[in-house]
């Protein structure tokens, strides 16, 4: 019987072994493309033809571009499966995907501490006013002069998370060890024993009350721009702001001017809307922290997520069912 196949979009960094181990139950494949136009032509060509599933990195969207309806459509009719190595996965249009009855999966808990982690840095970085100080300390200025104003302190803050999944879930965990309160929103309520005692609030009272805001929410049609010139008129002057998520979930220019009136007064942001661009007005804020997309830039989140993407291409050629797929398909 001829093994099935599986496309590596990508490199393995990490889990050589475990990748490797896979080629007693599949063909292991890579493709000849090196741009969009050329992975089209080999789809048509037929040279994928018999790929089963296909995992892909974060960084393969350089080859191939996004897996949008134009090359989900050319795919060969072989594949059933996509094993994203991500928590975030809008490179991917799931619905497509759907419906050419293309199962897709994420790495999602793979990447809750290190995020989080970076969450919290920023967030502490931000109210405290670190980034301007820090910046005339190398021009050999000590604290600047004049010297910055004061920052807060995070204790008794109201932190508000915008989207408590498995990310705003750890970051909630370790904010409350700064005693901060924390208010939530999602599309729906979570059950008591998900939310810890968090409490849920409306979109617009979260934007009303909080100190600080922090965006943990997926990219898509119903959130890109979700943060804007109205949201931020609904803040209080002087919130603080910070993003792991995805860039476009905030309107950056928006943003920018939300901060240069001095409502929001400060940003500590780890993703930007036309990555690896940044808008010049961010740049140019010294209220505003950057880091460029590190959120899970470690040795064992990094390993952890290509552990968990390999295991569900295990999954599919031992079982024929992923471990897990992403939410918009879980009742299919």
């Amino acid at each position: 019987m001829t093994k099935p196949k599986v496309l590596l979009l990508g490199e393995i960094e990490h889990a050589h072994d475990s990748w490797n181990s896979l080629s007693t139950l599949a063909e292991l494949i890579i493709p000849n493309a090196r741009s969009r136009n050329e992975f089209l032509e080999e789809c048509k060509s037929g040279q994928l033809d018999g790929v089963l599933v296909v995992y892909r990195t974060f960084a393969s969207v350089d080859i191939t571009g996004r897996f949008d309806k134009e090359l989900v459509q050319l795919l060969p009719k072989s594949l059933k499966f996509i094993c994203h190595n991500g928590a975030g996965y809008d490179q991917v249009d799931v619905h497509v995907c759907t419906d050419r009855g293309v199962k897709v999966s994420n790495t999602p808990n793979a990447v809750d501490d290190s995020t989080a982690d970076v969450n919290m840095f920023l967030m502490l970085g931000a109210l405290r006013g670190f980034n301007t100080s820090m910046t005339a300390l190398r021009e050999g200025k000590w604290r600047g002069h004049p010297p910055p104003p004061l920052g807060h302190d995070p204790e008794g803050k109201t932190l508000g998370i915008l989207g408590m999944g498995g990310i705003g879930r750890n970051l909630k965990k370790k904010a409350e060890a700064f005693s901060m309160r924390v208010v939530y929103h999602n599309r729906k309520k979570l059950p008591d024993e998900l939310a810890g005692g968090a409490e849920y609030v409306s979109f617009e009272e979260l934007l009303r009350i909080s100190d600080v805001i922090s965006l943990n929410l997926p990219l898509n049609n119903h959130t890109r721009h979700k943060i804007s010139s109205s949201e931020f008129a609904m803040m209080k002057k002087g919130v603080v702001i910070v993003n792991t998520a995805r860039g476009a979930v905030i309107d950056e220019a928006a943003l920018v001017q939300a901060l240069d009136s001095g409502h929001v007064a400060s940003v500590g942001l780890d993703v930007y809307e036309d990555e690896p661009k940044i808008h010049p007005g961010l740049v140019a804020n010294p209220h505003v922290m950057l880091v460029p997309h590190m959120g899970t830039w470690t040795v064992e989140t990094q390993t952890a997520m290509e552990e968990w993407n390999i295991s569900n291409v295990r999954s599919v050629l031992e079982t024929g069912a992923l471990r897990n797929v992403v939410p918009e398909q879980v009742n299919l």
